[in-house]
């Protein structure tokens, strides 16, 4: 009889284990789709794309994000590789997307566009990438040798050759090193056999 409740039991309690885990499962999905507006703004889309290598710069940066976004606490920036930034008007911000226009041409190289924008919830997101421009149409600054490059084979060619040094041969550390060593090893053994001497001419002075 004993035997027969303890089972029931143990089946009502794994009844309501059961339940209670399908519930919480249910209760996930129901709540999932609110979690996306609930989770802190992020860049979706921009042009120039990231690490984009651009064959003509761009006049403009265009950023998407994931939330709409705040005019006042959206901030972007360019800087070029010598972290010197870019004139740029202040950003144009349209529901979730923002553009930035640029104030002078970009020249080749390397660019960082910088953001900073507002979760919903307050939180503030920032992050950035790079891009490069490598515009074939402007020549390139290696094609036209310099005054200086051109002066300098010239120079070496008046300029008397250098005598050549003499290099003296000086026995390497590591064969120095073993004689030492030998050295030294003779050393103790000739004072411990001075010693060992000593101590039997003693032993034999206090016999006799």
């Amino acid at each position: 009889m004993q035997n027969t409740l303890a089972g029931g039991t143990r089946r009502r309690i794994l009844a309501a284990l059961v339940l209670a885990g399908a519930t919480i499962a249910a209760v996930g999905v129901v709540l999932a789709p609110a979690g996306p507006a609930l989770a802190h703004n992020q860049l979706v889309s921009a042009k120039p794309d990231r690490d984009a290598v651009l064959r003509k710069a761009p006049t403009a940066i265009a950023l998407a994000f994931l939330q709409r976004l705040d005019p006042d606490l959206t901030t972007i920036a360019v800087s070029d590789a010598a972290k010197r930034p870019v004139p740029a008007s202040a950003p144009t911000v349209k529901a979730k997307s923002a553009t930035l226009a640029l104030d002078q041409p970009l020249g080749n190289g390397a660019y960082q566009v910088a953001f900073s924008v507002m979760s919903v919830d307050g939180h503030p997101v920032k992050g950035s990438y790079t891009f490069t421009v490598a515009d074939p149409s402007p020549p390139s600054a290696a094609a036209e040798p310099s005054a200086a490059a051109v002066a300098a084979p010239e120079a070496a060619a008046a300029a008397p050759s250098a005598a050549t040094p003499v290099v003296a041969v000086v026995p390497s550390a590591e064969s120095g090193g073993v004689a030492t060593g030998v050295l030294a090893g003779l050393g103790g053994l000739g004072v411990l056999l001075a010693a060992g001497a000593a101590y039997l001419y003693v032993s034999r002075r206090r016999r006799t």
